[in-house]
């Protein structure tokens, strides 16, 4: 038997249905948590993120009127509870470094022998982290929903309110800081390496290459 669609498990949701509503949330689960870890740029607000949206999702639900997608719809929550999260974080008084035992004269911290090939395994995606780090939220917002999300252009205005155009400026200035920052020119061009790949930009479900997407025009 064919899974039933998106549209017809907000119909059963929507009915009362919680094992439709629990099909429906564990189907974009991943992309949903890919948005919010990307824009919030950390696990522990990303969780909190992510908990927040679903819980927004569940409620919102019996009001949703089909007009754009469910994943859409699901997306634009995902992204207000990210940017939610980022505002927050500002708010927050920043913490000051500890000192360990070891700097005191006492025992020393203890250390994970496998951290070293744990730090080369995650280092690419580390490095994409903190290049959207870097970026406004505005920018970051629009790459991640193109980029992560794969939404298109009229997705995306609808999911942030905003003119196409403003979505097609802020894609291409903000993959052109992203692409500086990561120095995919010189990745490209093997400068660092005679075989060098291009970074991946991706997420569960979104295996392109954010350096092989096709460069989008107005």
């Amino acid at each position: 038997m064919a899974p039933l669609s998106d549209d017809e498990l907000v119909a059963a949701a929507q009915g009362g249905d919680r094992n439709a509503l629990d099909q429906l949330l564990r189907r974009h689960y991943d992309r949903i948590y890919a948005i919010c870890r990307r824009v919030t740029g950390g696990t522990s607000d990303a969780d909190d993120a992510c908990q927040e949206a679903l819980i927004k999702i569940s409620r919102s639900l019996p009001r949703f009127d089909g007009r754009a997608a469910f994943s859409t719809w699901a997306y634009r929550i995902a992204t207000n509870a990210s940017l939610d999260e980022l505002r927050k974080r500002k708010r927050r008084p920043s913490l000051h470094s500890v000192r360990t035992g070891e700097e005191d004269g006492g025992e020393p911290e203890q250390v994970d022998p496998m951290a070293a090939k744990r730090v080369d395994a995650i280092a690419d995606r580390l490095a994409i982290d903190a290049a959207l780090g870097d970026l406004s939220d505005d920018f970051k917002a629009v790459v991640v929903l193109r980029d992560v999300a794969d939404l298109d252009y009229d997705e995306i205005a609808d999911v942030l309110d905003i003119p196409v155009g403003t979505v097609k400026s802020r894609i291409a200035r903000g993959r052109s800081a992203l692409a500086n920052s990561l120095r995919l020119d010189d990745l490209l061009t093997g400068s660092r390496g005679e075989s060098a790949e291009p970074e991946e930009f991706s997420d569960p479900g979104n295996q392109r290459h954010i350096a092989e997407r096709p460069t989008d025009s107005t």
